[in-house]
């Protein structure tokens, strides 16, 4: 078999692969192990797809992908026109998706810039280190990333929560800033958000909050992040800009977290090391076929 017949086989099997794991229940025991095994999915999907389109244009060369590109920069002439064809699909392929990621990069930076001028003016520090606090009636609690990542909360979030659901919000917030999230979320928003890409993103972004309850939850009674967002979940929210990562993302499966919390199920040994290797498989192996001379 050659390299690109066998990137072609990994292309099509990430689909039935992407759509299994978006409804997968046991990736909440593990969410990091989870989103692990997304970003190895995604990035295979990816490496295999151009690989397979670029393998198969320099098959004349019998070099494979990677030696097949030197082959072509020294002699461009042996190729027909479907390979040529094959070969641009391939380029444009790598060129759109290297280019809608840095132009999502991009507007999120530009938004992020825009709002943090914004909470200069309108927002205000409870104390030294705080979370800065706008004046607005609806509870919210958001995290602007960034080399200098802003934890904002409203007026109607202190007077619906107590200290110490107030602290667990926080908490979550800070997990968010530190671990930085956005760029988890980053290559999956910067898709168009429609059929299994919208449902992988979900996905993931289910897992990034739940990943954050467990940093919240260090030296913390769950309860107290469990009643907070039931809490936001009653009560009039405002929606967090597109640019932040929300305590209580609008649409998202509050109960799920809450239950999780309140009734906590570890993972498997054997399901985290599965996962593991799969993902180390699924990021090597395209690879390791890009490389191979057949």
């Amino acid at each position: 078999m050659t390299s690109w017949v066998a990137l072609a086989a990994i292309s099509l099997a990430t689909l039935p692969g992407a759509e299994l794991l978006s409804r997968a229940r046991w990736t909440w025991r593990t969410p990091r192990v989870g989103i692990l095994l997304w970003q190895a999915l995604g990035l295979a999907w990816g490496l295999a797809t151009i690989g397979a389109l670029l393998g198969f244009a320099l098959s004349p060369y019998d070099a494979g992908v990677l030696h097949g590109l030197f082959a072509l920069s020294e002699d461009g002439s042996g190729l027909g026109l479907h390979h040529q064809v094959a070969l641009l699909g391939g380029m444009a392929l790598a060129g759109s998706l290297i280019g809608m990621l840095l132009l999502s990069g991009v507007r999120v930076v530009r938004a992020r810039a825009r709002h943090r001028a914004l909470l200069s003016l309108i927002a205000r520090r409870t104390d030294r280190g705080g979370p800065l606090v706008v004046d607005h009636p609806e509870a919210a609690a958001y995290c602007v990333p960034g080399v200098r990542s802003k934890i904002v909360i409203s007026a109607g979030t202190l007077q619906l929560l107590n200290s110490g659901e107030l602290d667990a919000v926080l908490a979550h917030e800070h997990a968010h800033a530190r671990e930085r999230h956005d760029l988890v979320l980053l290559p999956f928003t910067s898709l168009p958000r429609i059929g299994l890409v919208a449902r992988s993103l979900d996905a993931v972004a289910l897992l990034i909050e739940m990943t954050a309850d467990d940093r919240a939850l260090q030296n913390r009674p769950p309860k107290e992040l469990a009643k907070a967002l039931l809490r936001f979940a009653t009560a009039p929210s405002a929606a967090a800009p597109s640019c932040a990562l929300s305590a209580l993302p609008e649409g998202g499966p509050v109960m799920a977290r809450v239950q999780r919390l309140l009734n906590p199920a570890p993972g498997s040994v054997w399901t985290r090391s599965a996962a593991l290797a799969s993902a180390a498989l699924l990021t090597t192996g395209p690879l390791l076929l890009w490389v191979l001379p057949h």
